[in-house]
């Protein structure tokens, strides 16, 4: 389903969805509370959402329907013309499962759909940015054990978090780059994750420095 507060957006994805072999949209909304009310009706398994809306804005729907009373298992990709950090962060904070700007292509939202809906993660490049500076940014504060890492692991997670490059992981630890390539699989299926974004995640939230 679409949830964006303009109709001509709104009325374009949906066109776009429907045209599109495999998907369907089953309801638009216009604000973010009617989105948490179409989706616990609806059960979409992916939520389009827009983040500036009347109402209640996206971030807070976004939690609502990710962590919110009855739960559902519909998940969200976040679509906005802003790419603040304060976005991306709220936006995965609350649970969403994919950040895009509107101004991505056609063919790059359709895969997107696809890939949250498969279950994946997905981040827009400036908004894996703003999380890559948020964590260098981030304050001193108390590290949440990790203990299903190992230590290396634990370095090589974070060298990932600091938007390091696997030749230059590889040339920190002093290992080689299959080692490195190793390391980040075996952090990739730890996490659950697809990507190096959901692996900025972790170690954000994890508290690692």
């Amino acid at each position: 389903m679409v949830a964006d507060d303009q109709v001509l957006v709104r009325g374009s994805f949906r066109l776009l969805i429907d045209h599109t072999p495999g998907l369907v949209c089953v309801g638009e909304a216009g604000t973010g509370r009617e989105a948490v009310e179409v989706v616990r009706r609806e059960r979409p398994d992916v939520v389009l959402m827009d983040i500036r809306m009347p109402d209640m804005d996206g971030i807070e729907a976004t939690r609502e329907i990710c962590q919110g009373v009855p739960r559902v298992e519909t998940r969200v990709l976040v679509l906005t013309t802003f790419d603040l950090r304060e976005y991306v962060l709220g936006a995965l904070r609350a649970g969403a499962h994919g950040f895009l700007m509107k101004e991505a292509l056609p063919a790059e939202l359709i895969e997107g759909i696809r890939q949250v809906a498969a279950g994946g993660r997905l981040l827009a490049p400036t908004a894996q940015g703003q999380l890559i500076d948020a964590y260098v940014e981030m304050p001193e504060r108390q590290v949440t054990p990790l203990p299903h890492i190992t230590g290396r692991e634990r370095e090589v997670l974070i060298l990932v978090a600091r938007g390091r490059s696997n030749d230059q992981i590889a040339a920190d630890l002093s290992v080689s780059i299959s080692t490195v390539k190793t390391h980040i699989n075996r952090l990739l299926a730890k996490f659950d994750g697809r990507d190096r974004s959901h692996l900025v995640i972790a170690a954000y939230e994890g508290g690692l420095r």
